[in-house]
C-alpha cells in the first residue's frame, strides 16, 4: 500500500492549488485525476480577486504565457436590445480590475504541471474506485487497477464529480428547482467583440428562458453558451448537443454577433447545475471548489471559489498534519470560510431571474452607490465574507428589487422570451474542416 500525507482527487483549480501549497510545503501529496490533461472545461472568465492569489503563487508569469485576454469589466443586456449595459470594475465601490479570460484546458493544465514541478505526484487518468476508509489520520481509496492508496487526508475537488460527497451520500441539489440548470456550450472563431479594451469584457444576455455567455478567450477564439432549466429541451423537442443552435437562431443581439462566426453547428452539454454537500469538511476530509458545491454560473465565480477555497484547505490541512490545530475547528473554521465568501452569490443567483432585478441591474446607477456595490461584489471582494459597506448597500437594493415590482424606480424594459421569436439560421456555423473546403 502506498502511503501519503494528502490524497487530492481531482487536478482542476481547486485540486492543483491544494497541491501546490502542500507540495512547496514538503509534505507528500499525490494528485489522482480521472482525464488527461489538457482537457476542455468551461469557466473561462476569472474574477479579479483572484489575480492577487494567482501573484501570490508566483504564477504570474506562467499564466501570461497563455493566450489570454486582459478583462476590465462585464457587459450585461436584454437578448433582443442592442443598447448593453458595460460595468468597469475600476468603477466599483472597492476598485480594481486587474484580470482575464483564458481557455480552461490550457489554464488548468498550467496549474497542474506547477503542481507536478513543486512535487506532487499527478496521476492523470486514474479513478478512484471506491473510498476504503475516511477517517482523520487514516483514509484509504482504491484507484483504477485495484492498488489501494492511504494518507491522513483526503481533499475532495473531483468538480461534479464529488467522490465524498456521492460516498457519504450528502450531495443534493438546491430546494428552489428553478436553480435547476443546463448548459449548452462550444468554441467559435470571428464572433463579434466590444471595441478596445472592452474586447474582454464577459458578456451576458438575459431571456425569460435563460442566458446567453459570450466571452472572448483569445485574439479569435470566443466561449459561448446559454444556460437554461431543463425543462425547456422537453418543451421544444430539440436534441441536447443542437441546443445552443436553437437558441442563438432566436436571440437577435447574439445571432448579430455570430454573423461572422466559425465553428461547430453542434454543441457540448453541462448538466446538474447548483448542487451543495453539507457538511463540506469533515472526519478525514475537506471539499474543495464544485466538489463541495456548484453556483449557476452566471457572474464566473467558479474558478475563483475554487483557488480561494483551495488556499484555505491547503492551510488547514498543513496546519493539522504539524498539529498546530484540532480537526474540529480546522473544519469549522474552513466551513465559515466558503459559506460566507458562496452565500451571498446564491442570494444573488436567486434574485437574478427575477425581472425586477435585471431592471434594476441595467439601470447602471443607484442611491448611496448600491450599483456600486454590486459591481465589487461581483469583482469577488466577498472573503471571507463582504465588508459592511458592501453588506448594507446590497441589502438596500434587494429591497428596492421588491419595491420596483410595484412602482418603477426605473424605466421598464421589456421581457424577452426566445419562444416568441422567428429563427433566422446562422448556416455559415458548420465545421471548420467544411469551412475550409466551402
Amino acid at each position: 500500500m502506498s502511503r501519503y500525507d494528502v490524497i487530492i482527487i481531482g487536478a482542476g483549480p481547486a485540486g492543483s492549488t491544494s497541491a501546490l501549497l502542500l507540495a512547496r510545503q514538503g509534505f507528500r501529496v499525490i494528485v489522482l485525476e480521472k482525464a488527461k490533461f489538457p482537457r476542455f472545461h468551461i469557466g473561462e472568465s476569472i474574477l479579479p480577486q483572484n489575480f492577487p492569489l494567482v501573484q501570490e503563487l508566483g504564477l504570474e508569469d506562467a499564466l501570461f504565457k497563455l493566450p489570454h485576454l486582459k478583462k476590465y469589466g462585464a457587459e450585461f443586456g436584454m437578448g433582443d436590445d442592442h443598447n448593453t449595459t458595460r460595468f468597469n470594475f475600476d468603477s466599483a465601490l472597492i476598485p480594481g480590475s486587474n484580470t482575464f479570460n483564458v481557455e480552461r484546458a490550457l489554464f488548468d493544465k498550467m496549474l497542474m504541471d506547477q503542481a507536478r514541478s513543486a512535487g506532487a505526484e499527478i496521476r492523470e487518468e486514474t479513478s478512484v474506485k471506491r473510498i476504503e476508509k475516511l477517517t482523520h489520520g487514516d483514509c484509504s481509496v482504491v484507484i483504477d487497477g485495484g492498488e489501494t492508496l492511504s494518507a491522513k487526508l483526503i481533499l475532495d475537488a473531483s468538480g461534479h464529480g464529488t467522490v465524498v460527497g456521492r460516498h457519504l451520500g450528502i450531495r443534493k441539489p438546491v430546494a428552489d428547482t428553478n436553480l435547476h440548470k443546463v448548459a449548452y456550450l462550444q468554441h467559435f472563431d470571428d464572433v463579434e467583440r466590444l471595441p478596445g479594451s472592452e474586447d474582454g469584457h464577459p458578456s451576458i444576455f438575459m431571456t425569460s428562458e435563460g442566458w446567453f455567455w459570450v466571452i472572448g478567450l483569445n485574439e479569435r477564439k470566443t466561449s459561448v453558451g446559454f444556460v437554461a432549466h431543463p425543462d425547456l429541451i422537453k418543451q421544444v423537442g430539440v436534441p441536447a448537443n443542437r441546443m445552443l443552435q436553437w437558441a442563438i437562431a432566436r436571440c437577435p443581439v447574439v445571432r448579430h454577433r455570430m454573423r461572422n462566426a466559425i465553428g461547430q453547428s453542434t454543441n457540448d452539454v453541462l448538466a446538474d447545475f447548483s448542487y451543495t454537500c453539507k457538511p463540506i469538511a469533515g472526519d478525514g476530509y475537506f471539499m474543495v471548489g464544485d466538489a463541495g458545491c456548484f453556483l449557476d454560473p452566471i457572474f464566473s465565480t467558479g474558478v475563483t471559489l475554487a483557488m480561494k477555497g483551495a488556499q484555505q484547505a491547503a492551510r488547514h490541512t498543513a496546519a493539522l498534519l504539524k498539529n498546530q490545530t484540532t480537526p474540529a475547528t480546522a473544519r469549522r473554521e474552513y466551513i465559515d470560510f466558503v459559506e460566507g465568501s458562496t452565500r451571498v452569490f446564491w442570494r444573488l443567483i436567486r434574485n437574478y431571474y427575477n425581472h425586477s432585478f435585471r431592471e434594476l441591474f441595467l439601470n447602471g446607477t443607484g442611491p448611496h452607490d448600491v450599483h456600486r456595490a454590486v459591481i465589487s461584489i461581483l469583482a469577488g471582494h466577498v472573503f471571507p465574507r463582504p465588508p459592511f459597506k458592501l453588506r448594507w448597500r446590497l441589502a438596500l437594493f434587494f429591497f428596492f428589487m421588491r419595491l420596483n415590482q410595484f412602482i418603477p424606480l426605473v424605466p421598464r424594459r421589456n421581457r424577452f422570451s426566445l419562444l416568441e421569436q422567428e429563427p433566422q439560421e446562422l448556416p455559415q456555423i458548420m465545421s471548420a474542416a467544411n469551412v475550409a473546403t466551402a
